[in-house]
């Protein structure tokens, strides 16, 4: 049940951050101080901002079952990876080998600092 609450903290944090891009691009307006009832007619970024608010709490669910030492990497690793994918595949950004790269070392590193405390 933690790895499935962690995972879904990962789900939540990468899906709200692909909302809020979306939320900031043509026709859309992106909220501002200025202007901050126009957030309300922006569903993308109020969706986003509400799965920001899901991810805080099932990462607060996962810290209760997890070492803090395990569930913050693995968590934001997850959300980074997960991010950098839907940017390819959603946006259409580049994704250079160095990038698949990278995400590997993250990986590695994470897997790593969490093999003993998990």
């Amino acid at each position: 049940m933690k790895w499935f609450i962690l995972l879904a903290g990962i789900a939540t944090n990468a899906a709200a951050s692909v909302l809020i891009k979306i939320a900031t691009l043509p026709p859309r307006r992106v909220p501002s101080p200025s202007a901050p009832m126009e957030a309300f007619a922006n569903w993308p970024f109020l969706l986003g901002l509400g799965l920001y608010g899901c991810a805080f709490l099932l990462y607060t669910a996962a810290l209760a079952r997890l070492p803090l030492n395990v569930a913050h990497p693995i968590l934001t690793c997850g959300a980074v990876a997960a991010v950098a994918l839907c940017s390819r595949f959603v946006f259409h950004e580049s994704f250079h080998w160095t990038n698949s790269l990278g995400i590997a070392l993250v990986v590695a590193g994470v897997a790593l600092i969490t093999a003993r405390a998990a």
